[in-house]
């Protein structure tokens, strides 16, 4: 008697609770067994994402189509996608000089400077030595806000450690002279029992906030690390652009943790933005099967991983049958099933004025980027702006109020024009 379960109509709602509690209670006025005694809930919220992942295969979300010589309509704004440097190698993150060059890191350890405009590319020597394994290697790299006065450049990176058999996220900042990294300075390095041989879910972005720098480390494949607050895996962490831990810090003084946590039970965090107007910190962090996250980071909180979640294991296996918990934050929206969410950043620019104060998330599986339109500290709509152009690794607002994206198949930079 029931109607299509891959046409996006459910009878009594379609939110992970609602179905939830018709696989579980029944609908008997119409038919609907319930099966509660026959499956745990733990099961019962894998058939869940299960039917969710078939929908969204049978109609998957598609980006604005051209209109004649390859101009994208979006909702608010009409725009071209150029190509800015090709030929990269696994690029993972991008960053501005003052002058307009680029700075960007290629994950297998290569730290390039780009002129855009003449396309001449130097790769720099000395940068530290990365674990390129499995998802490790030169992460993110930023250049500081008071880069014309100190010159300091920051890169996240797996660091191989002594044995060089086993890595753990790290953080250094130096300066570039003449083509070599010069000036080191460590910034972040984790004691030597967080080295793992395990080569998934090292973070890692950086963020500036005036003096701070915000940063997030994955749970490097050991879920339960997310909750234990004396490892710094699965965690956003904040500390001084040096390296000090700032006195506030929610945990400095309890035994036992590590005073540069900021947030705990984050599974593997691959966008990280702070909204200069508003001051607040969003993220994007990867679930298993199912369950990716944005959430507003906040000081203190625990974000759940794996307590709750809304994804499964990979094999389809059930995690928890608990999807909240009231001494947990919620995320902000959720996607199942997963896009592989990844780089984030929030629009403000003239180029695009009616997305001011938007979030621009990307992501690799679904191979797409979308604006999120916020409304307070809620989502109020998404738009997929762009669709199978390749795997989207991060977004950045540019200083001339353009959107690069770092993709991966094909390794390259494109922008976003108007």
């Amino acid at each position: 008697m029931a109607t299509s379960m891959l046409d996006d109509q459910w009878t009594y709602g379609s939110d992970a609770d609602t179905m939830a509690s018709v696989i579980r209670d029944g609908r008997l006025e119409s038919g609907m067994p319930g099966y509660g005694e026959v499956l745990s809930d733990k099961e019962i919220r894998s058939l869940v994402i299960f039917i969710n992942e078939q929908n969204a295969q049978a109609k998957p979300p598609m980006g604005p189509e051209p209109i004649g010589d390859e101009v994208y309509r979006s909702e608010k704004h009409d725009f071209r996608i150029e190509t800015v440097v090709e030929d990269l190698d696994l690029p993972w993150s991008l960053a501005f000089f003052p002058d307009g060059n680029l700075l960007i890191s290629e994950r297998p350890g290569t730290l390039l400077v780009v002129n855009p405009k003449s396309g001449h590319r130097e790769a720099i020597a000395g940068i530290p030595e990365v674990y390129a394994r499995g998802q490790g290697g030169l992460l993110d790299v930023e250049v500081d806000p008071d880069y014309k006065k100190n010159g300091w450049i920051y890169l996240s990176f797996s660091d191989p450690g002594e044995s060089g058999n086993e890595s753990m996220t790290a953080i250094v900042r130096g300066r570039i002279r003449d083509g070599i990294w010069e000036d080191e300075e460590q910034i972040f390095r984790a004691p030597g029992d967080a080295y793992t041989g395990r080569n998934v879910h090292f973070g890692c972005r950086l963020v500036f906030d005036g003096d701070y720098l915000f940063f997030t480390i994955g749970d490097r494949g050991r879920q339960d690390d997310a909750q234990d607050l004396s490892v710094p895996n699965g965690k956003t962490h904040r500390i001084y652009k040096d390296g000090r831990i700032p006195a506030d810090n929610p945990f400095v003084g309890k035994e036992g943790a590590s005073p540069s946590i900021w947030t705990y039970g984050n599974r593997n965090a691959q966008g990280l933005a702070l909204d200069p107007k508003t001051g607040k910190l969003w993220e994007t962090e990867h679930g298993p099967r199912g369950g990716d996250e944005l959430n507003l980071i906040k000081k203190g909180r625990n974000y759940g991983w794996p307590i709750v979640t809304h994804g499964m294991n990979y094999n389809g296996t059930p995690i928890t049958g608990k999807i909240s918990d009231p001494t947990m934050e919620d995320p902000v929206t959720y996607w199942t099933p997963s896009l592989a969410v990844c780089g984030l950043d929030v629009y403000h620019g003239s180029a695009f004025p009616k997305w001011d104060g938007a979030l621009l998330s990307s992501a690799l599986r679904a191979q797409e980027l979308r604006l999120i339109i916020l409304s307070g500290e809620s989502v109020s709509s998404q738009e997929v702006l762009v669709k199978d152009k390749g795997r989207i690794r991060d977004t950045v607002v540019g200083p001339d109020g353009l959107v690069y994206l770092i993709l991966n198949s094909p390794n390259k930079i494109v922008k976003l024009v108007p």
